[in-house]
């Protein structure tokens, strides 16, 4: 397969729809942006951005949406060569509403099944998932079957090797019960070394969002870089050095939706760099403002240079 790639990303991949006209609902919106988006992928290309060889593993329908997702991956650096095709099912879609600083609903269309849910444990490139120097996983894929299985095969196939990394990624709408995600989300907690996630996806994970208990309770299951982003009074990183925590970076937000997703990316940059813990989450929060700055998701992911310059600002 030739050499092993920086970041292997398995998860939600879609078409992102964004209203070019913010302050209003989309009942009321006239026209719309055409984008990449889904967050195993968003993190993929937030880390081809820094340079980074990476790819993901995941599935689209056989449509036109499936085709711009292709085109689009490999307009950014990200190799294609692991996502597969589900025939009768859609290349799911979402759209969101914009009302700034800090309201931004979001409309799934992923019936019957998302492609990216239909992932099987025997479509998986085993050799890939080991050799990666991060592998990264979602709780979305989590959510449901053929997917739920397919991802944890894949993590007890990674075994703890490497840096294998947990995004929480609680969406209650893809679930029955926060308690059904958290019986799934605790099984992968055990094949993982990185776990990050907001209050509510580690309320959902470990049963508290208070974020120091929240922590603490990762570290327990064995995670050795446990990350915890707390919204404006910024992100709480512990690993065996103790606990980092940085404040947020100031930003005058436009869509705050792909800010996790740049975070995720700048955060595998930082862990392949060998960076201190407490620059690695500057870094990583400068990431996150830069694209909740700006209204589209993968386009907006950042190259280094431009983390540096508000870094240095």
């Amino acid at each position: 397969m030739g050499e092993p790639l920086d970041l292997l990303t398995m998860g939600r991949i879609g078409v992102d729809i964004y209203p070019l006209q913010t302050g209003v609902g989309l009942e009321d919106v006239s026209s719309f942006g055409k984008y990449l988006g889904g967050t195993a992928t968003n993190v993929a290309v937030a880390g081809a951005r820094y340079g980074r060889s990476t790819a993901v593993l995941t599935k689209t329908g056989a449509d036109p949406f499936g085709r711009f997702i292709r085109r689009a991956l490999r307009g950014y650096g990200v190799d294609d060569r692991f996502v597969g095709t589900s025939e009768g099912l859609p290349t799911p879609v979402t759209f969101c509403e914009i009302f700034p600083p800090d309201d931004f609903p979001l409309y799934f269309y992923r019936a019957p099944l998302a492609p990216d849910l239909d992932l099987h444990t025997a479509e998986l490139d085993f050799d890939a998932i080991r050799q990666a120097r991060i592998f990264w996983v979602t709780g979305t894929g989590l959510c449901a079957e053929p997917s739920r299985t397919a991802t944890l095969a894949a993590l007890e196939a990674r075994g703890r090797s490497g840096i294998t990394v947990l995004d929480l990624d609680y969406r209650p709408m893809f679930w029955e019960s926060r308690e059904q995600a958290h019986g799934w989300v605790d099984k992968a907690l055990e094949h993982v070394t990185v776990a990050v996630g907001n209050l509510d996806e580690c309320r959902t994970a470990v049963g508290t969002g208070e974020p120091d208990a929240a922590a603490q309770a990762l570290r327990d299951k064995g995670i050795e870089l446990a990350v915890v982003k707390k919204g404006p009074a910024g992100v709480l990183a512990v690993d065996d050095t103790g606990p980092v925590e940085v404040p947020p970076v100031p930003v005058e937000v436009v869509n705050g939706l792909g800010a996790g997703d740049a975070f995720g990316g700048a955060l595998c940059h930082g862990l392949l760099a060998g960076w201190e813990t407490e620059y690695i989450m500057r870094f990583a929060n400068a990431a996150g403002s830069i694209v909740a700055g700006q209204l589209a998701c993968s386009d907006a992911m950042p190259e280094e240079r431009a983390v540096r310059a508000v870094l240095d600002g």
